[in-house]
């Protein structure tokens, strides 16, 4: 139920008020979930769901600075997405491209695009890989935008460059199996540097990770909302952070 809106502005003031910064996480994922459900309930196209998603994703990122989130993933197309049909998913690209190159045209963020690029056409790979070099210099929140993203791929590919740095070196692959380990691995994820996130989020009551951040999730707390992505209010946000704050991350100590 919606309160009204003098109401709905005092209980964020309050769950604002009553956040602990201590416990803020470092990294957020968030699965960004329910954009063609949103338009359908409202009779609309998909592509419709899709664009009011991508509005819904620097108003997010402002909240995000302004609690001191350092690192944020959004999962925007997983390699899956990519079945979907043909005036679909030419809409949904087209959508994603303007909304990575708006956000790097913000200056705020640092922005990595991450994903199976190889299966995207040439001129949008293109227009991301450029939106992400014009913030290489900036010092804001890091940014990872998924797109063409899948969990396994990224391990798969991690994998892969584990054994083109070993022949490059010369090494062997007898060699590799002995000393492999999980730095290894680690060292060629899309999110090599970063924390590992901390909280994933997910929209539209969902309750699955659906492959992201598989390698990086391991010790993850995860929150399901049931708001569509469209809908997710800067309340939802709060009301996930102050669950992760009420957690005990033992870690397995």
């Amino acid at each position: 139920m919606r309160l009204p809106q003098p109401l709905y502005k005092l209980y964020e003031r309050r769950l604002t008020h009553a956040l602990d910064r201590t416990s803020v996480p470092r990294h957020v994922g968030v699965i960004l979930d329910g954009n063609r459900r949103w338009a359908k309930a409202f009779g609309e196209p998909a592509a419709h769901g899709h664009r009011r998603g991508a509005d819904k994703i620097a108003e997010f990122l402002g909240w995000s600075d302004e609690l001191g989130i350092e690192v944020v993933t959004l999962w925007m197309l997983s390699t899956d997405n990519l079945q979907r049909s043909e005036d679909e998913l030419h809409a949904l690209l087209r959508i994603i491209e303007d909304s990575v190159v708006e956000l790097a045209g913000t200056g705020r963020w640092r922005l990595r695009v991450m994903g199976r690029l190889d299966l995207l056409p040439e001129a949008t790979t293109e227009a991301l890989r450029a939106a992400e070099a014009s913030t290489a210099d900036v010092a804001g929140m890091h940014v990872n935008v998924a797109i063409g993203y899948g969990g396994r791929h990224e391990i798969a590919d991690a994998v892969r460059s584990v054994l083109r740095s070993e022949i490059a070196r010369g090494g062997s692959l007898e060699e590799l199996a002995r000393t492999l380990d999980v730095e290894h691995i680690e060292a060629h994820l899309y999110t090599t540097g970063q924390p590992d996130p901390e909280l994933l989020i997910r929209t539209s009551g969902e309750q699955r990770l659906g492959g992201f951040l598989l390698w990086q999730s391991a010790k993850s707390e995860f929150y399901f909302c049931e708001a569509f992505w469209p809908d997710f209010r800067r309340v939802d946000y709060l009301r996930a952070l102050r669950a992760f704050g009420a957690r005990e991350r033992r870690l397995g100590r």
